[in-house]
Formats: structure tokens, sequence, C-alpha cells
């Protein structure tokens, strides 16, 4: 049985995780449209359930980590974003995302943001491993597992709409 929980992670599709989101009054600014920074909680989140559905929960992660490599963290190195067309309240809103490269101590991750056939935002984002304030090499579960989904997410060209 599918654990309940997964319902709320979103689901993985040829290599790419998809997670939906409704827009709520409480992410729209003062004219009904979503406000800007709200987009990277929404991405945020898309991230977090991308690795749980790897097979890797933050928790489980950061133990593992803190075992291989002590101080272990994820930080954004960096950040691209086109923003494209707006989003308003209750659009219900797919946010996909999917491993673009992995090598040593990041990962670059494109996401997407879509309404129905409309692509709202474009992402491209570097995440890196860090302990003590140095790139350190991403625990080897993690890399294994976005390696095997990096694979999937490039042999399937481009997402499904």
């Amino acid at each position: 049985m599918t654990p309940p929980y997964t319902v709320l992670d979103g689901i993985m599709r040829e290599g790419r995780h998809i997670m939906s989101v409704r827009v709520y009054y409480e992410d729209t600014d003062f004219s009904g449209i979503v406000y800007h920074a709200n987009y990277l909680r929404f991405m945020e989140r898309g991230r977090t359930n991308h690795l749980r559905l790897l097979g890797t929960e933050h928790r489980a992660l950061f133990q593992e980590a803190q075992r291989e490599t002590p101080g272990f963290a994820f930080v954004v190195r960096s950040m691209r974003i086109d923003f494209l067309k707006p989003a308003r309240m209750d659009d219900v809103l797919d946010i996909v995302t999917f491993a673009q490269e992995v090598k040593g101590a990041s990962i670059t991750l494109e996401q997407q943001i879509s309404c129905g056939a409309e692509l709202l935002v474009a992402a491209h984002v570097r995440v890196a491993c860090v302990a003590g304030g140095r790139a350190r090499p991403i625990p080897k579960a993690l890399r294994a597992a976005m390696l095997a989904n990096q694979q999937h997410a490039l042999s399937a060209g481009e997402p499904k709409r």
C-alpha cells in the first residue's frame, strides 16, 4: 500500500518530480496575483518532495550525512528565475523539478511552474553541499539516486504537458 503522504508529495514521472499546489489568498499580493517570493516557497517544496520521492527524506538524509560529513548542509548557490506569466488565487499550479547536472558537491536543477498548459515560471537552481563553510561531496546514497533519476529525466526528453 502507498503511504498516504505520497499523495501530498507529488509523483515521479519520466525522471521528473511533479507536485501540484493551489494558490490561496495568502499567496497573493494586493493585486490578486501570486507574490513573486512565494514562487520560491513553491519551488523549495518541490525540491524537498523530489528528494523524498527519490527515497531520501530530509531527516534521514541529514542523519546519514552527519555520519559521512559532520556539519553537512545544502545551500542554494545560485538561482536564475524567469517570471513569464502571473498565477492567481485558486489556480492549481504544477511544480516540475528535475536534475540537469549532478557533480561531486553540487546539483543543478531545472524547475518549472505551470498552470494547465501555460508555463508561468522557469528556474535554474544550483544547490551545493557544504560543511564547515566549504564544499563537500554529496552523500553517496543521495548522489547515486540523483544520478539515476537524472539519466531517466534526460532520456525522457522535454516534460510532457
